[in-house]
């Protein structure tokens, strides 16, 4: 038997694929996006969040960040044969010309410098006299390559971290979205 039609020649059944009158398919199709979104980007957002957990406390753990000690005054007096003959003086550190030196961070105001060398040894060296303050291995910058990705490949940082992130993007607009949809349905209920 053919479906009747009314007057217009529109079927008077209605397609049991959509969505019944006044119902959007938008809630459905948004919590499948929600999840399918959430399983494609939950390993790299878990390495993000672990690695974001360390660096939130770099200044309060010396595990992941040699704290700073102050040197003897203000200013920067040393030579840099004087900087270079300190940060070798630690054989950790494993610098022996300038070549070894990843970076100086130099802190006239708390009377210190700081030599990393390329292993990730940082060697603290008093502004005044080029004595070794401390020396420690320094975590922070490793931390910071696998909490952007780029630890693992400058591909991965593109094609995996960020994705991940666009999806995390997504998956909070989509969640607000969820959580507000139900109070602006009573309040449209309401009026």
């Amino acid at each position: 038997m053919t479906d009747p039609e009314d007057l217009t020649g529109r079927s008077s059944r209605r397609d049991a694929t959509a969505p019944p009158p006044g119902k959007s398919r938008a809630p459905k199709l948004n919590r499948r996006l929600h999840r399918v979104g959430a399983l494609v980007s939950a390993l790299p957002v878990l390495v993000v969040v672990v690695s974001g957990l360390f660096l939130q406390l770099k200044k309060d753990w010396s595990f992941v960040q040699p704290p700073t000690v102050n040197g003897s005054t203000t200013g920067l007096e040393v030579d840099w044969d004087t900087i270079l003959a300190g940060a070798a003086s630690v054989e950790e550190a494993g610098i022996k010309t300038w070549d070894d030196v990843d970076r100086l961070d130099v802190r006239p105001g708390k009377g210190m410098l700081k030599v990393r060398g390329k292993n990730r040894w940082e060697v603290q060296l008093d502004a005044a006299s080029g004595e070794v303050l401390q020396a420690s291995y320094r975590r922070s910058d490793l931390i910071e390559s696998i909490h952007d990705g780029s630890f693992f490949a400058e591909s991965v940082k593109l094609w995996v971290f960020l994705p991940a992130a666009i999806i995390l993007l997504g998956l909070w607009i989509s969640g607000v979205y969820l959580w507000l949809l139900p109070h602006l349905v009573r309040r449209r209920r309401r009026a």
